[in-house]
């Protein structure tokens, strides 16, 4: 498929890099999930949009995840036990995609987004300290597991997906969930984008574009959502995803 990457669009992805990576930084996410009904709706060939913000999010993921650790919002425990499950898994997934055609994949994307953000403003959370303390590990090793495959499915790094299954699963608390899923979405990234690469999915000017705009954005919203309480935070979380995904699935389809 050849397609040329025009001025206007280019603009765009810029500018959808910058408030992707505001939100990526503050609510936990690679952004790629985010980026990719966006850029679709801006006119990017739906597998394009799908695996060109994949690669931008490892260094996005790993500056906002640091603001994280320095606090202490990061469940090392899981991030140990859920990469061995959740690389495989990523590498499964992205490969599914070569006999899958994107237009779905980007409405799958949407689906999800919504029904999380759904999720998150219905449930009432009772968080622990010590996620996995009290929780069987096979509920990590589940939960990264299927993560990983859906995002190398739907071309994004997990974080859209791991952070409210954190908080709803888990039972951590919203900052912990925010910053053990940064950091896990980087490494999940990383798989991905090597198979979308080699399947011929990504169009590196756009992925430029896209991350030199979101990196310094996903570290300030991390800076700031560590400086906002809980709920407040969950409820613009949860009212975010609904939101966006809501609107999208409205306007594109």
């Amino acid at each position: 498929m050849y397609w040329r990457v025009s001025q206007h669009i280019f603009v765009g992805v810029v500018l959808i890099g910058v408030g992707v990576g505001f939100l990526s930084g503050a609510f936990g996410k690679g952004g790629s999930a985010v980026a990719t009904p966006l850029l679709h709706l801006l006119g990017v060939p739906a597998i394009v949009a799908i695996a060109s913000p994949l690669p931008a999010t490892i260094p996005t993921t790993w500056l906002a995840s640091r603001s994280y650790a320095r606090t202490g919002d990061v469940d090392r425990r899981v991030v140990r036990l859920g990469l061995p499950i959740g690389v495989p898994c990523t590498i499964a997934g992205a490969l599914l995609t070569r006999w899958m055609p994107g237009g779905p994949l980007v409405i799958a994307t949407d689906v999800v987004i919504l029904a999380f953000g759904l999720r998150i403003l219905l449930t009432r959370h009772s968080p622990t300290s010590e996620a996995v303390e009290c929780t069987a590990v096979r509920r990590v090793l589940v939960v990264v597991g299927v993560v990983g495959f859906v995002s190398g499915l739907l071309g994004n790094s997990g974080g859209f997906l791991l952070a409210p299954l954190f908080m709803s699963v888990l039972g951590m608390p919203i900052h912990r969930a925010l910053g053990t899923s940064l950091v896990l979405a980087t490494c999940l990234a990383v798989p991905g984008t090597l198979v979308h690469a080699w399947l011929g999915h990504i169009d590196w000017s756009l992925t430029l574009g896209f991350g030199l705009a979101s990196a310094p954005a996903a570290a300030f919203g991390a800076q700031l959502a560590l400086r906002t309480k809980a709920r407040p935070l969950t409820l613009a979380y949860g009212a975010g995803l609904a939101t966006l995904a809501g609107g999208l699935l409205a306007f594109t389809h």
